[in-house]
Formats: C-alpha cells, structure tokens, sequence
C-alpha cells in the first residue's frame, strides 16, 4: 500500500492510497465517520428559558456544536471506573447564561475543562431579544458516529477511483475535448493535445462524447483511491485519519486472536 498525500489542512485532507481493494477503502471512509470516537453534549439541564425556539431545538443545537476532543484523557462512559455515573475522567460539564438582546454563539459556553471547548467560537445558537434569557448547564460526553450523528468527527469523508485517461494516436486536435471538460484538464500546447491533473477528472466522459475519433478513453484503477477529508473541528485532520486506520488494525488484530482459538 502506498500514500500520497495531495493536501493536509488543519481540517481538510486530500491524498490518494495505491495498492488496496473497493472494501478496504470503503472500510477506511467508515472507519471515520464511525470509529473514532468524540465529545458532543448528551444531556442538558434548563433552568430559565423565554426565547422562541422549543427546549428541545435549543438541546438539539447544543449537541451539534463540535467539540474540541481530546481521547487521552477521556474515556468512554461504559469504560469508566465510574460505571457510568458520570465523572472529571468521562463527561465535561458546560455552563451557558445569556440575556437579551443578543445573539448567543458556541462561544458563549463555559467549559469546565479548557481544552474542551468548542470547535468554533462563532456558531449561531440563538437570537435573544430584549428580556428574553438563557441559563443552562449541558454535559458532554464521549460517542461513536454509528450511535448518533452528533458523535461523527467527519462533515465529509469520501473517495472515488483514481482515473486513467488515455490519449490514441486517433486524436485529430480538433479541441473539442478541451471545451467539453468541465474541470479543464485538457490543453492544446504546441499542436499538442495535454492531459493535465488527472486527479481532478469527475468521470463524467464528456470528453469521450465529444471527440467524433474515438481518441479518448476514460477509465479506472480499481486499486487506487482519492479521498477527501474535511472534519468538524474536533480533532485535525491527520489526527483522525490515523485513529480510523488504527481502528481497523486493532479489529483486524482480535479477528485474528478469535480465529487462532480454532
């Protein structure tokens, strides 16, 4: 397997994996949105409440703000020495009050923990006009994306098949294949039809419609991917590649204890 690393952002990533199966890279993308666990508000206590949205919109909004995690130091409420009671070691506590008028934004949340904050300071929550209020306490605590959609460090994670595009000595240099592509890959240079970032290629084959001559053809490599990575805030981008890899090695890894029993 080889990597290649075409963009890494503090959120964002973009790189193409060489040498693996459809499944094994489908298993990454889920492995992301689903196996790496993140803090997102699970509960919230309200004590004084007059704006116009319901309780429940406001507890909605709430849990998905991302949260800036961090796994090395907490653990899963399941896995706690707590038993799931709730302590410093599991869950985080958030304060909000607010009075009108205002508008109320992510960063207007007290954490009892300042590493874990909100991902974004400048998240809309709520619009207070005059004598309206908010007083809250939120609790937030660590989740898998499979379990509810506010626990998924990812906005976007997905991949499609490194494309090949071919060129025959057919091609007559009419130049409708340069206008045809959307994403302007081609280019006529010194009488000379030129394939540029192949990476940037949609598949759509518009350029194979419009050449009469059959020069072009568009396929792809079943064993190499391009993926796009953008998360939420609450890990970088490399940070949460590397657990969902790590994920599926250590599942791998007690597959293959289970199956030595046998």
């Amino acid at each position: 397997m080889k990597v290649d690393i075409i963009e890494l952002g503090e959120r964002k990533a973009k790189f193409v994996i060489t040498g693996v199966t459809p499944a094994f890279a489908n298993g990454l993308r889920r492995a992301m949105v689903s196996d790496v666990p993140k803090m997102a508000v699970d509960y919230v206590d309200i004590y004084d409440h007059t704006s116009v949205l319901f309780d429940e919109m406001l507890a909605l909004r709430l849990g998905l703000i991302p949260l800036k995690t961090n796994l090395d130091q907490y653990v899963l409420k399941e896995e706690c020495e707590c038993k799931g009671e709730g302590c410093a070691l599991c869950q985080v506590s958030f304060t909000l009050s607010a009075e009108g008028p205002c508008m109320v934004h992510s960063g207007d949340m007290k954490s009892s923990d300042p590493e874990t904050v909100p991902a974004d300071d400048n998240i809309p929550i709520v619009e207070l006009k005059e004598g309206q209020k908010i007083v809250l306490t939120a609790v937030a605590r660590l989740g898998y994306g499979d379990e509810h959609a506010k626990f998924q460090p990812v906005c976007a994670a997905g991949y499609k098949n490194v494309p090949i595009i071919s060129v025959s000595d057919r091609c007559d240099l009419c130049g409708t294949c340069v206008d045809a592509c959307p994403r302007e890959i081609y280019s006529m240079e010194k009488n000379k039809l030129v394939v540029g970032d192949m990476y940037k290629c949609s598949l759509c084959k518009l350029c194979v419609e419009a050449c009469d001559t059959g020069a072009i053809d568009v396929s792809t490599d079943n064993t190499s991917f391009i993926y796009t990575v953008e998360t939420d805030g609450s890990f970088t981008a490399k940070d949460m590649i590397l657990r969902a890899a790590q994920s599926i090695k250590d599942r791998s890894d007690k597959l293959g204890e289970f199956l030595e029993y046998f």
